[in-house]
């Protein structure tokens, strides 16, 4: 098992992951105005970029937000903006809203959240690897990484709509493979259960050792993982999609996100790491 003990520069690195989750107070709907939806199991209706959803009131609030799975739209309640949508909100419009400022202001905002949305995404997972104790070797580049990461997202919208985010993300990627690497090694998962990429889709996998695995980029659509073990699995960009997570043991995994979390099935036996939390629907399930 990992030391789960950190410095104070490290617990100072993971307090920061309160910007880190979006707040729809201080947003002005952008996941529900910038974004595309098709009519499918997630969505109950075809929806272009841009445009406001149906739901979407005029205090930038979601009228049916208590009954969106029933109402079929359950790809809302998997979507988290890891806090895009505050940032550039307050931050890189200045408070103005789209519905008030001109079209090209509006388009602009739209433009501009996808992009803070990935940046913040890879602020979660840097800020989390500055957690992991034996990833000690790469605290160095991790923390210039993300204050330049962190810098990024600070930029004007001109600046942010020009940006490669796609390259940035590769070179962070380097850093977060090194990390999983160094973090798995210390559970004996470096060179073995390497499941990267792996098509398990709708797999059987009850009960299975799956402690310090790779998992990265796994496509799990729903697979039976009912009671596995899940220990210190590195589970970026895993595809969660209806996966049993029932009575699975996340203790310790590391790279798991909200959104990952929201799109499976799971119960009170789930046992999860402290860095995401419960989605509500498990427990209306029951």
């Amino acid at each position: 098992m990992r030391d789960h003990t950190t410095d104070q520069s490290d617990q100072s690195d993971q307090s920061d992951r309160s910007g880190l989750r979006g707040d729809c107070e201080r947003c002005f709907g952008l996941c529900c105005v910038a974004l595309p939806f098709a009519a499918s199991a997630d969505f109950a209706i075809d929806k272009q970029a841009g445009t406001p959803c149906p739901n979407l009131r005029g205090d930038h609030r979601c009228g049916i937000h208590a009954e969106l799975r029933p109402r079929g739209f359950t790809g809302c309640t998997v979507y988290d903006c890891f806090g895009a949508g505050q940032k550039v909100s307050q931050l890189t419009f200045g408070g103005q809203d789209w519905r008030t400022g001109s079209r090209e202001h509006a388009r602009r905002m739209f433009d501009v959240f996808p992009v803070v949305r990935q940046l913040h995404e890879l602020l979660w997972y840097l800020t989390e690897a500055l957690t992991l104790p034996a990833a000690r070797p790469v605290h160095a580049d991790l923390r210039r990484t993300l204050e330049k990461t962190e810098a990024l997202t600070r930029r004007t919208p001109e600046e942010l709509g020009a940006l490669d985010v796609g390259a940035h993300r590769q070179e962070v990627n380097v850093l977060l493979l090194r990390t999983s690497e160094l973090a798995r090694a210390a559970t004996g998962g470096s060179k073995k259960k390497n499941r990267r990429g792996a098509d398990l889709m709708g797999a059987r996998l009850q009960g299975a050792d799956l402690r310090g695995a790779s998992l990265r980029g796994a496509y799990l659509i729903a697979a039976d993982l009912t009671g596995a073990d899940l220990r210190d699995a590195d589970l970026i960009g895993a595809d969660l999609r209806d996966t049993d997570l029932t009575d699975a043991d996340l203790t310790g995994a590391f790279f798991l996100t909200q959104p990952q979390l929201n799109a499976a099935r799971g119960g009170p036996g789930t046992r999860l790491p402290g860095s995401v939390t419960r989605p509500a629907h498990w427990t209306a399930r029951l």
